[in-house]
């Protein structure tokens, strides 16, 4: 294991109301020696636990207060294993949190500034109780994948010997078909450029997944992208965000599509269309008319076609959502 230094360079959006209440954030940078050395050991020894599919270590690291939540985490770490598979584990980050003056669980946010204030990482956490948390980012580095993870960590004085425990756990990978962030974002850039509205909103959306394990944090490297991202419009002088509800001819049918979306689901940049289904239950059917769908919403947008893996049909009938199929773009008529 090794430790990388540096500031995060890019995460997700979220934006909460921030609390009134005082809590601090103190980066890896800026951390006391003492703090720096327990949080390496403390996170070095989870990550490399993740890697090696430890879940005796991982649970008896967990937060008492947090075993109900010990299925979701064996989860993640299991899904984590081909995300991680022929990587060397490195922490990227670090970050203490100290909530301890709050009165009560509470959303909060922590303002994360390097030395001289010229770049803010902001970590917001919802509902949460008073005490020192701490962030901590790894990854596989040299994974096919990409496997990336971020740990929270909680500081636990009720034992017998007081001890930073684990608090939560996401992995995520951080490469789709050999291509990173920066590949994405590039991509997205020169798609926009061609007038490819549809491909470069989506390229944008791989680029922000890709960018960090963890859906709490914010940066000014995704300020930028999500800037990008909103001036992206098609012929029509809309974005493909506001494009929804979307009604597609196919023939003599139409089809209404709620949303499209990124899915990561199958370890590929995949994009995930959410259409009114006619309430067709037969599996046979039900298959035909998602092919149909599909194949409409490519010739409505044939440009997806060259700049992502496949598409998945999510059929929505009485408000209920159901995934019928996945295919490649090679598949679909």
């Amino acid at each position: 294991m090794r430790l990388c230094s540096g500031i995060l360079a890019a995460a997700s959006l979220l934006a909460l109301p921030a609390a009134c209440w005082a809590a601090t954030c103190t980066t890896q940078a800026e951390l006391a020696g003492l703090d720096r050395d327990a949080l390496v050991a403390a996170g070095g020894r989870l990550s490399m636990a993740i890697a090696q599919q430890d879940y005796a270590a991982l649970q008896g690291s967990l937060l008492p207060a947090e075993a109900g939540a010990w299925d979701g985490i064996r989860g993640a770490v299991e899904q984590a294993a081909p995300l991680v598979k022929g990587g060397q584990v490195q922490l990227r980050n670090l970050y203490l949190l100290d909530a301890s003056s709050l009165p009560a669980p509470a959303d909060t946010q922590f303002f994360c500034s390097n030395k001289d204030g010229s770049l803010t990482v902001t970590i917001t956490m919802q509902a949460l109780p008073p005490g020192r948390y701490a962030m901590v980012i790894g990854d596989a580095a040299g994974a096919p994948l990409g496997g990336e993870w971020g740990l929270i960590l909680a500081w636990d004085s009720t034992g017998a010997e007081p001890a930073w425990k684990l608090a939560g756990l996401t992995v995520r990978q951080g490469i789709f078909d050999g291509h990173d962030v920066v590949w994405y974002w590039t991509r997205a850039r020169e798609l926009a450029k061609a007038g490819q509205a549809w491909s470069a909103w989506y390229s944008y959306e791989a680029a922000r997944y890709l960018s960090v394990p963890v859906d709490f944090l914010s940066s000014p490297n995704l300020d930028k992208l999500g800037q990008e991202q909103g001036l992206v419009k098609s012929a029509t002088g809309n974005s493909p965000a506001d494009a929804f509800p979307l009604t597609i001819a196919a023939g003599d049918r139409t089809w209404k599509i709620d949303a499209v979306r990124l899915d990561a689901s199958l370890r590929q940049a995949d994009l995930a269309v959410v259409f009114e289904s006619t309430g067709v239950t037969d599996p046979a059917a039900q298959r035909t008319e998602a092919i149909a769908v599909l194949s409409a919403f490519l010739k409505a947008q044939p440009g997806l076609r060259e700049n992502f893996h496949g598409l998945w049909a999510i059929a929505v009938n009485n408000g209920k959502r159901s995934p019928i199929m996945e295919l490649p773009m090679g598949r679909i008529p």
